[in-house]
C-alpha cells in the first residue's frame, strides 16, 4: 500500500470498521480478516484493537465477552444506536466528498 493510500485509509477506517459491525458483531481479529480479504493487507491487527477501543470508549459499540475454545474470552463489538448515528453522518460526509471529487476529477478531464 503506497503513502497516499495509506493516509487516505486512515481517515476512513473507524468508518469503514463501524460498518462492518452494522451488518454483524464481530472481535477484532474477524473484522481485520475480512479487511484482508477485501484487498487491505497492509493493516495490522493492532491497528483494528487500538481503533475498536476507541470507539468503544466513545460510545459507539456495545462489548460483549463470549468464550473462545481456545484461550480467554473474545470481545465482541457491536454498533449500538450512537454508533449508527455515527456511521450515518460517516456516509452523509462520505458522498459529499465523493460527489465533490468526482466533480473536480470531471473538470480535469476536459
Amino acid at each position: 500500500m503506497g503513502k497516499q493510500e495509506t493516509e487516505m485509509l486512515k481517515g476512513t477506517l473507524e468508518g469503514i470498521v463501524l460498518a462492518i459491525l452494522s451488518d454483524r458483531p464481530a472481535y477484532g481479529y474477524e473484522i481485520t480478516a475480512w479487511l484482508r480479504e477485501q484487498g487491505f493487507f497492509d493493516i495490522a491487527e493492532g491497528t483494528i484493537y487500538a481503533l475498536l477501543i476507541r470507539v468503544e470508549k466513545r460510545g459507539l459499540v456495545d462489548v460483549a465477552k463470549v468464550a473462545s475454545e481456545k484461550g480467554p474470552p473474545r470481545k465482541v463489538f457491536s454498533l449500538n444506536a450512537a454508533g449508527q448515528k455515527y456511521l450515518d453522518e460517516f456516509w452523509r460526509t462520505w458522498s459529499f466528498l465523493t460527489e465533490r471529487l468526482e466533480q473536480l476529477r470531471d473538470k480535469g478531464d476536459k
